[in-house]
């Protein structure tokens, strides 16, 4: 729930989806479809479908219980690198890289000098983070946590406080002066106007409903004809909305 989302918006959120389903056995026992539609406005509703997925492969494979394993965790559906690893450290204390946005910040600043990583995660950074990765599981998982909370509180993006970092007299970038951020250009995603804003204005309209809705309350919603059929076809393709009957659409 939080990835690309703020924790204001996720907050109440998650706390009415775990008092709904507090197990992933409660959840894969509803439609994927009630996934959806709990998931609200967070955005990105196709994680819904994925943790409904995991949910069920966790129910049926895994009697009910989130397993411990990285090489589990990853084989469950939507489970990608970062999430089998964090999962694995932080619920169940074992030693692994975890790399998310603010980690990766922290170390290309301290260990390289770099304002901001690459892109993209690649080999070369993913060795280079072994290399400070503790070696007991318990000093790891905290390593994972406190450098993860050490990029999100102190090291940021905009406005790095490095007169309160705990690390600065380490720090590469800080020693060589801040040097200003010189590779290819960061993406700043729009929003507005995208097949992402009109997917969710048409999904909102199925998730809002109580039962089947005809189509022509989904186009009175968005008025670009070719990028509204686009977006409502992929919604069904994606599994997020089902054409229940020609011309009626509900959750699946």
């Amino acid at each position: 729930m939080l990835q690309q989302t703020p924790v204001a918006r996720v907050l109440p959120v998650h706390e009415a989806w775990l008092e709904r389903w507090p197990t992933p056995s409660a959840l894969a026992d509803e439609t994927s479809g009630e996934a959806v539609r709990a998931w609200g406005r967070l955005g990105y509703p196709r994680r819904a479908l994925r943790l409904h997925a995991a949910a069920t492969e966790i129910r049926d494979a895994h009697g009910g219980e989130v397993p411990s394993t990285y090489d589990q965790l990853i084989a469950l559906p939507g489970v990608g690198d970062y999430t089998a690893a964090a999962i694995a450290s932080f619920a169940f204390g074992r030693r692994h890289v975890v790399l998310d946005t603010n980690v990766r910040r922290v170390l290309a600043r301290t260990l390289t000098g770099a304002e901001f990583p690459a892109a993209s995660v690649n080999r070369a950074e993913r060795d280079l983070a072994a290399t400070v990765l503790p070696e007991s599981d318990d000093d790891a998982a905290a390593w994972a946590a406190a450098s993860m909370e050490l990029g999100a509180v102190i090291c940021t993006a905009a406005r790095p406080a490095c007169d309160s970092c705990p690390v600065v007299d380490l720090c590469a970038w800080h020693a060589a002066g801040r040097p200003a951020y010189d590779g290819p250009a960061r993406k700043v995603q729009d929003y507005a106007g995208t097949d992402r804003q009109c997917r969710g204005r048409l999904l909102a309209v199925v998730r809002d409903a109580e039962g089947a809705v005809p189509r022509g309350r989904i186009d009175a919603e968005w008025h670009l004809a070719e990028q509204r059929d686009r977006a409502l076809v992929s919604l069904v393709a994606d599994g997020l909305v089902a054409e229940v009957e020609p011309g009626w659409f509900a959750l699946p």
